[in-house]
């Protein structure tokens, strides 16, 4: 058996008493106290994720701003904004999503999903020929911290200056002498900041942050929070058999790049769509899990991706990838539950709206 991976914050957690479990692994914190209170404390004030397990994937070299524009969905420009973007195969299918930080049109970051890097790093390798470009896989010399929450910019600012005042946009810091990156972005519908730093650092700065009050908090709630928010995961919401028109992410595709992998297959899907992403809501008080079965009458037209009852709302709902023809708001359906038909009906897939817009 393969011993898990461990971040540079694997002590801390464990001196937090931290429920730990395999996640594309590492050794990952579930929660600490409780799912619950981690994720209402991210909602109403402020809490902090060891994400230190993602992938950090460097492209250098003259070309490496045309290379992630052959390799990504989206159009990727040279600017101080992070940008989302899709990892696709020649069929139009999600090998990966990610982020991508342009620091020079020759100097480019992607931090891809810790469980899919070495994937993507030899995805990448096998286009890197017809490019003047070098990879370099930095992941075990960098941590990462998310701050999360309405307080979140009110916590770091008393640690930086300056910090970046939009959605996306990312700028480059100093610690105590090191360099250190912090992005506006996150992955829970809250505003939030991502913050990337060499090893040391991320200790130093977890733990200014936890002596500041910030609730730490485990990957359980990263999950209810972010579906809530109807973000995808990978391997649920977006996969090699899921493309990015049918998980409803036609913002992080750009049909109108002159090239990229995955583009003709994606042209063409978009003529005649099957399947959608859709939010659905059972009418009884139950849980819908990934792989159920969803039906209209005695069709079954899709699958539930991800489901819970969900904190902020209380309410038992799932995203689910069934036929278009079904995906209408209102189209009622059931859920097969350990055998039993559930009703449901499909409802807006966003079942979360932050409070503070910046």
């Amino acid at each position: 058996m393969t011993e898990l991976k461990k971040t540079i914050l694997f002590e801390n957690h464990q001196k937090l008493g931290a429920n730990m479990v395999e996640f594309g692994g590492f050794s990952m914190p579930l929660y600490y106290t409780t799912i619950a209170l981690e994720h209402q404390a991210v909602r109403n004030e402020v809490g902090m994720f060891d994400v230190s397990h993602m992938g950090e994937i460097v492209v250098k070299g003259p070309d490496a701003l045309a290379f992630v524009n052959y390799v990504l969905s989206s159009k990727v420009e040279f600017s101080n904004k992070m940008q989302y973007g899709i990892l696709l195969n020649d069929k139009g299918g999600a090998v990966d999503d990610l982020m991508a930080y342009v620091f020079h049109p020759d100097h480019v970051l992607l931090v891809v999903n810790a469980s899919n890097k070495d994937k993507d790093f030899k995805y990448l390798e096998s286009f890197i020929d017809n490019f003047n470009v070098e990879l370099f896989d930095e992941t075990d010399a960098c941590g990462e911290i998310a701050l999360q929450g309405p307080k979140s910019f009110e916590v770091l600012s008393s640690i930086f200056r300056n910090l970046p005042q939009e959605s996306m946009k990312f700028d480059l810091y100093s610690y105590e002498g090191h360099t250190v990156l912090i992005s506006r972005s996150g992955y829970t519908g809250e505003d939030g900041f991502e913050i990337y730093a060499d090893l040391e650092t991320t200790i130093k700065l977890w733990d200014k942050l936890y002596k500041s009050g910030v609730t730490p908090c485990g990957l359980g709630c990263r999950d209810t929070l972010r579906f809530e928010a109807a973000m995808p995961l990978y391997g649920h919401e977006l996969a090699e058999d899921i493309n990015p028109i049918e998980a409803g992410l036609t913002f992080a595709l750009d049909l109108s790049k002159e090239n990229f992998i995955g583009k003709d297959a994606l042209v063409k899907y978009k003529e005649n769509p099957k399947r959608k992403i859709v939010g659905i809501e059972l009418l009884e008080r139950n849980v819908a899990r990934q792989g159920y079965e969803v039906y209209h009458n005695d069709t079954k037209i899709g699958v539930i991706t991800t489901g819970y009852l969900s904190p902020t709302t209380q309410l038992p709902i799932a995203l689910a990838l069934i036929d278009i023809n079904y995906a209408k708001i209102g189209t009622e359906l059931n859920v097969l539950i350990r055998n039993k038909m559930i009703p449901a009906k499909v409802r807006d897939k966003k079942f979360y709206h932050k409070k503070n817009k910046i």
